[in-house]
């Protein structure tokens, strides 16, 4: 097993190396002037020849990407060229809002995505199978935006309309300071990612169990007196979940790097809408720190999923 981790460290730090190559090539070596894009378009060529020292664009490609290198394995993602506070700092300030909007859902959606396809793979072909399926494709046709707009419109404005005031309609309050009004200010930003991904997760449970529930040693333990309770929770789910935490680990990586929409459209001040504002004003150190932090929860993401099948389905062997 720590062999196993051990490979996976090290394949984990050859991919960021091979992001922070290919992050450095787009914006640094493209065919593109960043100085002269800060500097403005009125400014002057000394002006942007002053810029470009002072960022080291004058320097080699070589020596310009060693020292990008020696920032990051410092910790140093640079200066905001919008408002010179050090990206670390940025992001470090919008992480605690995008984990709580990430983990939040990921635990909502689990929940009820699991508990539909097991439901609905116990009972295939009935009223309650089909019922769960047009639920399911409901959910995989609504697009993320559209059912917050809906939440926001429904809970909050018609509530509050009536003296109902369950839902704030956006803001974020920090654990630290607030439980209750943490837990309140999100509950609709959790029931908008979790209510679309739920309907991934009820297919692939429903698809994976009834393949399971399909097996020799199904059939051999069905054959032995073991109670179809134990059967489908003892035996089938625990290795019907495989395809589910690999969804789980791309979902809950690629969230952390910044839930864009929904952050946007419930105005939580997370790392998604620190992109958006980056990308709106061309702030390139930003957006690079986003991308290399995005791309490190996806590869941690994937480390956990694989260590993970070990626990799930004992016929997985890391050797």
């Amino acid at each position: 097993m720590y062999r196993f981790v051990l490979r996976r460290l090290v394949f984990a730090l050859l991919v960021l190396w091979l992001v922070s190559v290919a992050v450095f090539v787009l914006f640094f070596v493209a065919p593109h002037d960043p100085a002269r894009m800060i500097a403005g378009r009125l400014a002057t060529p000394e002006t942007v020849a002053l810029v470009r020292h002072r960022l080291g664009l004058d320097q080699p490609v070589l020596e310009q990407y060693l020292h990008f290198l020696g920032g990051l394995l410092h910790g140093d993602l640079g200066y905001s060229y919008y408002n010179s506070e050090p990206v670390t700092t940025l992001i470090a300030e919008r992480i605690p809002v995008t984990l709580s909007l990430t983990l939040g859902a990921a635990i909502i959606w689990l929940l009820l995505g699991v508990a539909a396809g097991v439901i609905a793979a116990r009972r295939p072909g009935t009223v309650l199978d089909r019922g769960i399926t047009a639920l399911v494709l409901a959910g995989l046709s609504t697009p993320p935006f559209l059912l917050g707009l809906l939440f926001l419109y429904v809970l909050f404005f018609r509530l509050h309309l009536a003296g109902v005031d369950w839902f704030p309609g956006g803001g974020y309050t920090p654990l630290t300071q607030d439980p209750l009004g943490w837990a309140q200010h999100l509950i609709l930003p959790w029931l908008t990612l979790a209510v679309v991904s739920a309907a991934t997760y009820a297919r692939l449970t429903r698809t994976s169990l009834l393949e399971v529930l399909g097996e020799d040693y199904v059939r051999t333990a069905r054959a032995k007196g073991v109670t179809e309770r134990r059967v489908v929770y003892r035996h089938g789910l625990r290795a019907a979940l495989t395809p589910v935490v690999t969804q789980l680990g791309i979902d809950v990586g690629t969230l952390l790097g910044g839930a864009i929409v929904t952050e946007s459209v419930f105005g939580l001040p997370g790392l998604g809408q620190l992109a958006v504002q980056s990308v709106t004003t061309q702030d390139l150190p930003v957006i690079i720190g986003i991308v290399l932090l995005a791309a490190l929860f996806i590869v941690l993401a994937n480390i956990v999923v694989d260590a993970g099948y070990a626990l799930l389905d004992p016929r997985v062997r890391l050797a």
